[in-house]
């Protein structure tokens, strides 16, 4: 039975050498694997070990080459700062030596002239006082018998012209809007608490604001389109009721939109009015600021009503081109409303003209109509009779209203080439400034040295503006975040 047993399931009767064998066999297995693993591993870890090793050595190699760089720039800078030195002493050198040699010319002079510096001084500038005051009084004697002259002719012409188009209807020019307000309660919320409401409103609209009158808001400014702008937007903050530094801003910027649409649209009724018609949008536009510029006075939408209207009956009488000189009279001043670019409004409105590919007799004419140029055509005589009798007629024009907004319009101008000034406003007829600087270019300390400097600036050039100027420069850092809407 236990034989029949073994042979059945010898791994449950193995005697006790078969078992030792087995673990024997077992045991040198292990053992060998476990070799292998070892060998396995430590190539890995010797592989490594030459990886960190070679890291290390081109680390040490970088830092040794860093080093000798610094080295040497330290070395560059030795020597500079041993040029710079030597460079500043051949200076001071240089320097004595030319007041040396100052002096002894000032002494070589005061012997042979027997005179002091100062007399001599004295005597030169007296010389060149006499010399200068003779010259100027002579040419104030020419300029006297030139418009005496010219005066003559002047009178003919206006007399003339004053018995053929004094009956011509003028709008005449204002530089002052009124707001009529609900009740006197909207005065203090105009001003808002500390003043901030009225002076977020003039910073944002360019505009001066008087309220020393009962029920009336004043709105003072030389240019019409900022003055229109604020009177649009104080009748829309006052019917809102919501009167505050951000929501001033906002009503502004939509205002401006808007005024911006009501210029192109008084361009297309103006050339509407003159059966003009297929022009750019860009000159539509230019054309729409007619509405808010006055030329010596003269609303330029009236005049150019007006001298078109004088220029095609002309050119009907004379057989000349209608056409031609219905676009060149609409277009001759055109030149007056870019504000963008520096120059002539002639030579600005030939640039104009030119790149828009417009015939060369109308550029002749836009040209011409000051007599700066020749006349090329009969057209362009037309042009230019058609302009001066639209403005020369009495009364159509006020040269001393035009010379404040040109005298306005240079300040602003003036001060905007500062370097660091993001926008200008001019306040009080000139006597009251407002300068915007941009923070990101200038410090405070910058802004103080910039507003002195445009201070002397305006004091030197516009002596002729009544009273004190006071430059105020406004340095305003703000930063605006928003949250997310669920």
């Amino acid at each position: 039975m236990l034989q029949v047993l073994t042979k059945l399931f010898p791994q449950l009767y193995k005697t006790r050498d078969q078992i030792l064998d087995d673990a024997r066999a077992q045991a040198q297995e292990i053992t060998s694997r476990a070799r292998k693993d070892a060998v396995v591993w430590r190539e890995k870890e010797e592989e490594r070990l030459a990886s960190l090793t070679k890291q290390t050595l081109e680390l040490e190699k970088k830092v040794m080459l860093e080093k000798d760089e610094h080295k040497e720039k330290e070395r560059q800078i030795e020597e500079k700062k041993a040029q710079i030195a030597k460079l500043q002493e051949e200076i001071l050198l240089e320097k004595t030596s030319i007041d040396k040699k100052r002096d002894e010319l000032v002494v070589r002079f005061e012997k042979l002239t027997h005179m002091t510096a100062d007399e001599a001084r004295s005597t030169l500038l007296s010389f060149w006082e006499k010399k200068l005051q003779a010259d100027i009084s002579r040419r104030i004697r020419e300029a006297e018998e030139q418009i005496q002259k010219e005066s003559e002719e002047k009178a003919k012409e206006i007399l003339v012209q004053a018995m053929r188009y004094g009956v011509t209807d003028y709008v005449s020019e204002y530089t002052l809007s009124t707001v009529l307000l609900p009740g006197d309660d909207y005065k203090g919320r105009i001003i808002g608490k500390e003043g901030r409401n009225i002076r977020s409103f003039e910073l944002a609209t360019g505009v001066e604001v008087d309220l020393d009158e009962d029920g009336v808001v004043k709105l003072s400014s030389f240019d019409s389109v900022k003055r229109e702008v604020a009177r649009v937007s104080l009748e829309k903050l006052i019917k809102d009721g919501r009167i505050q530094p951000s929501r001033i801003e906002e009503v502004v910027k939509k205002t401006q939109e808007e005024v911006d649409k009501l210029i192109y649209k008084a361009g297309e009724k103006l050339c509407q009015d003159l059966n003009v018609y297929n022009l750019p949008t860009e000159i539509i536009g230019l054309l729409g600021r007619y509405k808010y510029r006055f030329s010596f006075g003269q609303n330029m939408i009236q005049h150019t009503l007006e001298e078109t209207q004088i220029g095609v009956a002309l050119a009907h009488e004379l057989k000349a081109d209608v056409n031609i000189v219905r676009l060149a009279c609409l277009l001759h001043d055109i030149g007056k409303v870019i504000n963008d670019k520096e120059g002539s409004h002639i030579q600005l409105g030939v640039d104009l003209l030119k790149r828009y590919g417009f015939p060369e007799k109308i550029i002749n004419a836009v040209a011409s109509h000051h007599e700066d140029t020749e006349f090329d055509s009969v057209e362009a005589v037309i042009v230019y009779l058609a302009d001066a009798i639209s403005g020369g007629r009495p009364g159509a024009r006020r040269e001393d209203v035009t010379a404040y907004i040109q005298r306005m319009q240079a300040m602003e101008d003036m001060i905007k080439k500062q370097e660091g000034v993001r926008d200008v406003y001019v306040l009080q007829a000139g006597r009251e400034v407002r300068v915007i600087v941009n923070p990101e270019k200038l410090t405070d300390d910058e802004t103080v040295i910039l507003n002195d400097k445009i201070r002397d600036e305006l004091a030197k050039h516009f002596a002729m503006i009544p009273g004190q100027l006071k430059i105020t420069a406004i340095r305003e850092f703000r930063t605006v975040t928003k949250t997310r809407t669920t």
